[in-house]
């Protein structure tokens, strides 16, 4: 063990939380240390580094990929660097920095008090708890990322500590590659030059292994790219506009067809919504049987079974006579695809909006509290929860053989995610370790067909540990092998994130 125990801590009983993250996988570690600055992160990784211990770097650890899960050696904490510097304005532009363990609930929070609501940050994952380090390690987005895009959209700046204490400073516009051939000078002087991987990322909303194009911003490799290369110690964020209007409904259709219509036909049309999301029949029952079997849903408002398909619809608007109009079309949409709207759901106020939400995060909850339960019958039970995203005239294809191959199995599941973008999460919730291993191998096959198509393997979560595989199927040896060699040039050693990604 190290020599520094203000800094490291031993993985007893005090400390077995940080060895799990939301992907629920179990794991192991020697020591633990809670950085609070960037020199103290610095040190921390230094110290790991002389005693041969690898790190895996945590932020709030809502993760549903195991990226912050530890394979032995050391874990580096950062959910105690919670810095937010005051809001900077410069005429129609806005930006904050932050340190990586802010969460986004606080940092929401202190943008909508210091700019008066009149800027926010878009991004919005399922949980308001996760760490605005960790949604930059992952590149995560959540619903709005339809028309506000992903968390690289919104980043300025970045602080990046490497393996070996060297730190780089790199700022949006500032440090670009040629081709694939790239060279960055640390603030030690440390010149790391190389190329970057070959390989074509796909057209589609995607968050699977390292970014890189031709002649692109070097700031973007390090987004997305899940600590491998280096850890995030600071983070400046470009703030949007908030839209004087903000109108949602919420759309109750015959079926998946119908669905999938409404969908097309609206992306198409005059209204772009800020987010569409969908919720299959298997969705709304779940959410009926959890109103009527467990307290923490008894809220939920009523659901007749009648109902099969819902769609969300968020719209943002200049003022609230274009939201007026906006929705007025959208509905006229709904209707012809056999929605009405005299039971359909519209918020146009703050608390209705919110309880709108409330149900869309509804459906995950009960899906892992169901998980939850049936674990303690079978302990191997997980999850199993795909990520995919396809291309635009592929995604009733791909709803079709994801239904036809789950039914043909007899496993039960819920369909339901960010229908807009293509990307829809398919929940399958086994009751036998039997059906466990079932659900996986249809992964390993729709992984396969979804990347014949055009699409990723990980549109918004990452890959981690858990969808190593996946990577695979999606870039092949030849790109695993470029994306390591990448690695290598930052960090050598191996020291940062292993396990991540391959």
């Amino acid at each position: 063990m190290p020599q520094s125990p203000e800094i490291f801590k031993n993985v007893e009983k005090d400390w077995s939380d940080y060895l799990r993250d939301e992907s629920r996988m179990p794991g192991r570690a020697d020591s633990i240390s809670f950085a609070v600055t960037e020199d103290g992160m610095i040190r921390h990784i230094l110290v790991a580094g002389e005693n041969n211990l690898r790190v895996t770097v945590q932020g709030a650890r809502t993760g549903i990929v195991a990226g912050a899960v530890p394979d032995g050696g050391h874990i580096l904490n950062l959910s105690r660097m919670t810095e937010i510097s005051s809001v900077k304005r410069d005429g129609n532009l806005c930006s904050v920095m932050v340190q990586p363990g802010v969460i986004l609930s606080t940092l929401r929070e202190r943008v909508e008090k210091e700019t008066e609501g009149k800027f926010f940050f878009p991004p919005d994952p399922t949980e308001t708890s996760a760490s605005i380090g960790g949604m930059v390690a992952s590149n995560a987005s959540g619903a709005c990322s339809f028309s506000y895009g992903p968390t690289r959209n919104h980043v300025n700046a970045l602080r990046v500590v490497l393996a070996d204490g060297n730190t780089l400073s790199l700022r949006r516009g500032q440090c670009l590659a040629e081709g694939r051939s790239f060279s960055l000078k640390t603030e030690q002087g440390r010149v790391i030059s190389g190329n970057l991987p070959s390989y074509v990322m796909p057209d589609v909303k995607n968050s699977a292994g390292y970014f890189v194009k031709d002649n692109m911003d070097l700031i973007d490799l390090f987004i997305g790219s899940e600590g491998t290369l280096g850890v995030v110690s600071e983070i400046e964020i470009g703030l949007t506009p908030s839209p004087s209007a903000v109108w949602a409904m919420m759309a109750f259709l015959p079926g998946d067809r119908e669905a999938l219509e409404f969908v097309t036909e609206i992306r198409g049309g005059n209204y772009r919504p800020s987010a569409m999301e969908f919720f299959d029949v298997n969705a709304l029952n779940l959410l009926r049987r959890m109103k009527n079997d467990n307290p923490a849903f008894k809220d939920l408002p009523e659901m007749p079974s009648s109902w099969n398909t819902g769609v969300y619809i968020e719209y943002h608007a200049g003022d609230d006579n274009e939201a007026d109009t906006a929705l007025e079309e959208i509905s006229r949409i709904m209707i012809e695809r056999g929605g009405n709207d005299e039971t359909a759901w519209l918020a146009t106020e703050e608390k209705e909006m919110s309880k709108l939400k409330d149900f869309r995060h509804a459906v995950p909850e009960a899906v892992n509290l169901l998980v939850d339960q049936r674990r303690k019958k079978e302990a191997g039970l997980t999850k199993l929860g795909t990520d995919f995203s396809v291309p635009d005239n592929r995604l009733e294809e791909a709803m079709e053989f994801y239904r036809g191959d789950l039914e043909r199995e007899g496993l039960e599941y819920v369909i339901f995610g960010h229908i807009g973008n293509n990307h829809v999460h398919v929940n399958i919730l086994p009751d036998s370790i039997a059906g466990y291993r079932r659900g996986k191998e249809l992964y390993r096959s729709w992984a396969r067909r979804v990347v014949e198509m055009g699409g990723s393997v990980s549109a918004e979560h990452g890959v981690g540990k858990l969808k190593k595989e996946l990577l695979l199927e999606m870039y092949g040896e030849k790109g695993i092998n470029e994306m390591k060699a990448l690695k290598n040039l930052f960090d050598p050693k191996g020291i940062l994130n292993p396990g991540n990604m391959w």
